[in-house]
This record gives structure tokens, sequence and C-alpha cells, in this order.
């Protein structure tokens, strides 16, 4: 048989001296384009002021490896929200979990600050009070003491926006503040007749006690944006592309623990590993939590979708507040991005 000069053998020694030679010299640029295609993008998430179940949804992308699969590294910090818009304006926290109460204002004031994702469909805030104390609707707060952890926040919006659905002022209530968060326990102890809180919190906890709690939700009589992603302008424009992956892989957490909240549950514990000593308190802060994800606007766009409606009455609402610094010509396009949207 004759071979044909094109396929004639090579020696071994021949081979491997080409693959040597082949492999010094694209190794190195080899080596660095594969470092260059893995090398994650560094966040620093800002949520609440401690951390909560009612954060599940973050704990479970991380461990689940949704922010890993999205080429993420994420790190995250517990601030009380007026502390954060601010980190975020100055790019010292990348995203964050903040009300759209606080991104109004700090917009309207020049603080470069943009809402991108809804969090909580259903504006979580509530005054609540014990049952025995009668307190119904809105007109039944006028002369009873109110407790409050501070005169700032949705809460503090929301308290004032409940009580002028009423006709009623700051003037109609004693305020008492609790600049602890103990609002809750004082209710359930008789200190005050009622408080601000969130649907999530504090009356699931007083439920779990025995004790008869009514809740009037803000929500229901003065529509606001409740709680989402916030980013600062700049870090939109520098890091967009990470923060829609992020905002992404928290959406995918979100519809996985709400169908199966065992899994925001776990994750929870995982990461706080003090919560899981009460796992009937947790579950059932996370359940009204799920709840308070959904709203017929979620349930239609989907988590995260931005309902123009409850922003557009958000300033309307806030505008209306005495000494309201919430510029006229503010509009919801100065407020909201879709950059953070995930395609649907």
């Amino acid at each position: 048989m004759v071979r044909s000069p094109l396929t004639r053998p090579r020696s071994t020694g021949a081979l491997v001296l080409a693959a040597a030679l082949a492999l010094g010299s694209g190794s190195g640029a080899l080596a660095q384009s594969q470092a260059e295609a893995v090398e994650p993008t560094s966040l620093t998430v800002g949520l609440g002021y401690i951390p909560s179940v009612q954060f599940a949804q973050f704990y479970l992308a991380e461990q689940a490896g949704y922010y890993r699969d999205a080429g993420l590294d994420v790190t995250f910090q517990n601030k009380v929200d007026p502390e954060l818009i601010t980190l975020l304006a100055r790019g010292a926290v990348d995203i964050g979990m903040a009300d759209g109460t606080s991104v109004i204002p700090a917009v309207s004031q020049g603080i470069p600050v943009v809402y991108g994702a809804t969090i909580y469909g259903r504006d979580p805030n509530v005054v609540f009070a014990l049952d025995e104390a009668g307190i119904e609707r809105a007109a039944d707060l006028a002369g009873r003491s109110i407790g409050i952890p501070g005169r700032y926040g949705s809460s503090w919006v929301a308290l004032q926006a409940l009580l002028g659905s009423a006709e009623l002022t700051l003037d109609d209530v004693e305020i008492v503040t609790y600049p602890d968060f103990g609002q809750g326990v004082a209710v359930g102890s008789g200190q005050v007749d009622a408080a601000t809180g969130f649907a999530t919190n504090e009356p699931v906890q007083l439920t779990l006690q025995g004790l008869g709690v009514d809740v009037l939700r803000v929500a229901d009589v003065a529509p606001l944006p409740g709680p989402g992603l916030v980013t600062g302008r700049d870090t939109l424009a520098q890091k967009g592309d990470a923060l829609r992956s992020f905002t992404s892989a928290t959406i995918r957490a979100m519809e996985d623990i709400s169908a199966d909240p065992q899994l925001g549950l776990e994750a929870t514990f995982a990461r706080v590993p003090e919560l899981s000593s009460d796992p009937e308190t947790q579950l059932a802060i996370l359940e009204a939590t799920i709840e308070s994800w959904t709203s017929d606007f979620a349930r239609e766009n989907g988590f995260g979708s931005v309902d123009p409606a409850s922003w557009t009455s958000g300033l309307e609402i806030m505008r209306s507040l005495p000494g309201s610094v919430v510029s006229d010509s503010l509009s919801v396009e100065d407020l909201v991005t879709d950059a953070l949207q995930p395609p649907r």
C-alpha cells in the first residue's frame, strides 16, 4: 500500500514537540481568557435592619447558586432604610431593598437613586391594635395613642396617609416613639392603643401569642409603592447587566419559595441559625411575607414588575403630607426604571 504524502504519519517525538510549542505559545492567552470569563462581578447588597426570614429569597438565591451561576459575587449588609438610600446614591452599596416612599423624597431632593423591581407587590405597612381596643377603621384612631419606631420611613408616611383617609391629622392622636422597634410589644402589653408595623411581622407574632389583633392595611385606603430593589444612577450605568442578573436570580428564588415555603425557611436557618429555635413563628412570618409579595398586578405581570398606578398614587399622597418636600414636577418616570426587569 502506498501512502499519500498528505497522510504520512509523523514521529511521536515530532507530535509531542508540536503540541508543546502550541501549548507554549497559546496557553498564556487561553488562561487569561478563561480567567476573565469566570471572574464574577462583586455586588454589595443592602437588606433591612436585621437579618430576617423576610429576606429568604436573597438567602436562597445565594445558597442555591443562582447568583454564582449569574456571574455574581454577592455580599449582604443590613442597613436601616434612610442610611441605605444615602449609601446607594454614593455607590457604597450597589443595590438594596428600600421603600418606595423613601425613593420619592430622595429623588425630589436630587439624590440619584432609582427603583427597579418590586419585591412587595402589596405595601406591607399596617396599623394594628388588640381587638379589645375597638380600632376597626382609620376613624377609630382619633384620640388614641400610637406607637412608632420614629418619625421617618415608610411607616411614618403610611400612618399619615391612613389618618388622612379618615380626615384626621397627627394632632388628633398621641404619638409614642419606640426607637428600639418595640412598638409591637407595647401594643401587646397595653402601653399604647395601636402601633405601626408590617403585616409580615408584629401582627403575626401577637396572633401566635394567642391575642386577637385588628389590622388596618394602609394599602387598602392609601396605595403606596411597596419596598423593592433600588440602586444608584451611576451604579446602574456601570453595572447594569450585573444588576439585571441579580434581579432575575432573586425573582427566581421568590418563585421557588412561593411554590414551596420550606425552601425559604431552610435557607434562612442556614444563614441565620438562631432563628431556627422558633420555626413556627418564622414560617408564619414567611407565609405572610409571600402573601405581601403578591398583588393582582404581580399575578398578571410576574414578581418584580412595577405597578405605575401605585407610584402615581404614592406621589399624590406624599405631596399632600404636611411639610412635604416632593416637587410638583416630579414624575413616575423620574423614580422608576425598567432597566432591571428580566425578559418576560
